[in-house]
């Protein structure tokens, strides 16, 4: 076990080190780039006042973590427009029901949806909604009387791709 766990952290500090190396040597690139926008700078600098930092320098000037950031085929950090989900905050009240089912969720941007109730096995029992529905928050009321018999059951709402599955119990 000892010997996993070496291994584990020699693996841990070779890949620290060999990734701190290529993040430095991005450093040195943008340095050295800085450096030369300096001298051509300075050749043409005035002498009534200094010049304003250049795109050069200004990326310099960023942390150690975003100027690796390019290095990862994925986008590190919270972009809230591509992380945002298509469908969210889908809720089912009242729960147990015995009459009117209700529903809010929120859409992101316009799509089809497709909102149905299934037994337990998983069978269509009904469908309560299937149509384009446009983006921002929806709150919907279904009657169910005398459609379902007592038990449990799961509501399958689905926007795009994306499905949310909430259980409800009629009485």
């Amino acid at each position: 076990m000892r010997k996993f766990l070496r291994h584990i952290v020699v693996f841990f500090i070779a890949g620290t080190l060999v990734f701190t190396g290529v993040a430095s040597a991005v450093q040195r690139s943008e340095v050295a780039a800085q450096d030369t926008t300096r001298v051509s700078q300075s050749a043409g600098r005035t002498q009534s006042g200094a010049l304003s930092l250049s795109d050069s320098e200004k990326r310099a000037q960023r942390s150690f973590f975003s100027s690796i950031r390019s290095f990862f085929p994925f986008r590190i950090g919270n972009n809230a427009i591509e992380n945002e989900k298509l469908l969210s905050n889908v809720k089912v009240f009242p729960n147990p029901i015995s009459d009117q089912i209700s529903l809010s969720y929120r859409l992101s941007k316009q799509s089809s949806v497709s909102i149905k109730v299934m037994d337990a096995l998983g069978n269509e029992v009904m469908t309560l909604l299937n149509q384009e529905v446009d983006a921002g928050p929806q709150s919907q009321t279904f009657d169910t009387s005398d459609k379902l018999t007592n038990g449990f059951y799961f509501i399958r709402v689905s926007a795009g791709t994306e499905t949310v599955v909430k259980r409800i119990s009629v009485l």
